[in-house]
């Protein structure tokens, strides 16, 4: 499920099978209560797949009856303390103090008892292996890369990037990772040179509303779902879309999405003489989203990183095939001629969505490959195996501080 304009705090129904599994996994290792560590949280204005992925595991979680602590950083307009979907919510600190206070929070114990703990790695760790005794997991999704030059000046990049890359890896040697791709664990094997047996891959799931719809849109429509900063790379889009017009004249583009780009993006539109075929929509609530994904014709992404393409898999489900670039999370969210068409270049991306366009059986061969790739994903599976995963690390003797330490 991806983050989209509108309050996404719907979470994903446990099933008794579902229900039971958790139940085993947490009488086989005692871990009954969690905290779940993250720089931002699902109500951030800039929230998107990393923050509903949590969210959606957490409610899962709660599901069973496990207790789930997820400690974040200030969102505007929400308060400190709030309880969703089952599972509390702490937000102390802004962007950046978030990392110190809430490891001191921890050693301090100010969060309550545990007996485990989740780090989700989002470019800047909490470096828990230095600090956390007993159960402990990391969720990271994928190597930020190029991204940090896109969001911070010159020497701060550098610095997050031998930070991310260099430094924190070798503080994780022993801690268990979950990441969300086969691509994605190549990547931090390469990369940040973690071992190929520490990295458990889990792929997320496609929430259940997702389906096929009544029926497409008169004209070719392609849909881009995200927040519009530099990672995803939305200019890039839209000189492909000008470039795809040529060629299908009554085709079109809709972006969801709001972010600090939006303005740049306009301008560019405008220069781009597109403004009559490409089109800024801003936050839509669910419903408009799925009619969306439903009436479309393809989804496209440009993005440089992604752990996993949750807005692939979410048209896939709605039975709309996607376009998009090859990268890490995009070669695993969608198969490659089976359920979309992947390209590295700007003339690949082109030729796709033109094909795509113009060719209605290709377009029906890849909407049904998309269902099909969609209905192997559930959140009910990812919730079982993320778990299992910090659950053996306290079934495999790593259960040191299961008593006053967790409570660090």
């Amino acid at each position: 499920m991806a983050r989209h304009p509108g309050d996404r705090s719907g979470a994903p129904v446990a099933s008794q099978a579902t229900i039971d599994a958790l139940h085993t996994l947490v009488e086989r290792s005692g871990i009954e209560r969690v905290h779940m560590l993250a720089w931002r949280d699902l109500d951030d204005v800039e929230a998107g797949g990393s923050e509903v992925h949590a969210h959606n595991i957490a409610s899962l979680w709660a599901q069973a009856g496990i207790e789930v602590m997820h400690r974040t950083s200030f969102a505007a307009g929400h308060p400190a303390h709030v309880r969703r979907s089952g599972y509390a919510v702490v937000r102390k600190a802004g962007r950046y103090m978030v990392f110190p206070r809430t490891v001191a929070a921890e050693l301090a114990g100010r969060n309550g008892h545990r007996d485990g703990l989740i780090e989700i790695w989002n470019g800047v760790p909490f470096m828990s292996p230095l600090w956390c005794r007993g159960p402990h997991a990391v969720w990271l999704h994928h190597v930020h890369g190029p991204m940090w030059e896109m969001s911070l000046p010159p020497g701060l990049a550098k610095a997050g990037r031998i930070l991310e890359e260099k430094i924190a890896p070798r503080f994780y040697r022993s801690t268990p990772i979950v990441t969300l791709s086969d691509s994605s664990r190549d990547e931090l094997i390469e990369e940040m040179g973690f071992r190929p047996d520490q990295i458990t891959v889990v792929h997320p799931g496609v929430d259940q509303r997702f389906v096929p719809g009544a029926g497409k849109t008169k004209n070719p429509h392609v849909m881009a779902v995200a927040r519009l900063v530099p990672v995803k790379n939305f200019a890039r889009l839209i000189r492909i879309m000008v470039r795809v017009r040529e060629a299908v004249p009554n085709a079109y583009l809709s972006i969801v999405g709001d972010g600090y780009e939006r303005e740049q993006l306009n301008d560019l539109i405008g220069e781009l003489g597109a403004h009559d075929y490409i089109r800024l929509l801003g936050h839509l609530d669910d419903d408009d989203v799925m009619d969306l994904y439903q009436s479309a014709w393809v989804v496209a992404s440009t993005s440089i990183r992604e752990g996993w393409g949750m807005t692939l898999t979410e048209a896939a489900a709605s039975g709309t095939p996607c376009v998009a670039t090859r990268i890490a999370g995009h070669r695993d969210a969608t198969v490659d001629g089976v359920a979309g068409l992947l390209g590295d270049t700007d003339d690949e991306l082109v030729a796709h969505l033109v094909a795509v366009l113009t060719d209605a059986d290709l377009r029906e061969r890849l909407s049904k490959g998309a269902i099909e790739r969609a209905s192997q994903l559930t959140w009910e599976a990812a919730a079982i195996g993320t778990f299992e995963v910090l659950a053996n690390t306290a079934t495999a003797g790593h259960r040191d501080g299961a008593g006053t330490g967790a409570r660090s």
